[in-house]
């Protein structure tokens, strides 16, 4: 975490709507995020703005053997980080808005495809626009089951638009569930649990 936090903290100051957090998630928050996922129905998996590898991590380490894997980071320092812990991971660079052209160019056919969406997106960031059209964009590729885990930080809860992405959740996914808070964690967060 230590060598990772310079990385988050510069980009944070520069670019505070797509990197949204001054330090990667610790270890227990990443636990909380893949707790309860089973793997073995996995056969794709997509990872939204996986930084320095917080999740990616535990990810890699529970797919199955071929299982597929999409690492999408729109943020290009972040990118950069991402490839020199992950060198052999082909990375996309791209928005998650663009999900079902990223699926497309990576040879998985068919509208519903993807088992499950890891996020570590900083949605209390986002305007309405934008966590609707990734919102849009992963359900389109989810299959029917398939499942968002993403987190949000409890202080987000308090902003205009960490209070609309919770409300926003179950108009797009039949059921949303909540963990308990996760306080080792910088700051305090929590994970939604969404099946489409």
């Amino acid at each position: 975490m230590k060598r990772s936090l310079p990385h988050f903290l510069s980009q944070y100051l520069r670019h505070p709507t797509e990197i949204g957090a001054i330090a990667p998630s610790s270890r227990y928050l990443a636990r909380t995020m893949l707790d309860g996922i089973d793997f073995a129905k996995v056969g794709v998996a997509a990872e939204y703005g996986p930084g320095s590898g917080a999740f990616t991590r535990g990810v890699l380490a529970s797919l199955r053997p071929g299982a597929a894997f999409l690492p999408i980071e729109l943020n290009p320092h972040m990118a950069t980080v991402f490839r020199t812990a992950f060198p052999g991971i082909q990375l996309h660079e791209r928005s998650a808005a663009e999900m079902p052209a990223i699926c497309r160019d990576a040879g998985l056919s068919g509208a519903s495809c993807v088992d499950l969406v890891v996020s570590g997106l900083p949605w209390a960031a986002f305007p309405l626009a934008l966590q609707q059209s990734i919102l849009d964009a992963t359900v389109a590729v989810l299959k029917p089951g398939a499942r968002l885990v993403t987190f949000a930080y409890n202080v987000g809860l308090w902003t205009k638009a960490g209070q609309r992405f919770s409300k926003l959740l179950p108009d797009y996914f039949t059921r949303v569930e909540r963990s308990r808070t996760v306080w080792r964690n910088l700051p305090p967060a929590f994970v939604y649990r969404c099946t489409r």
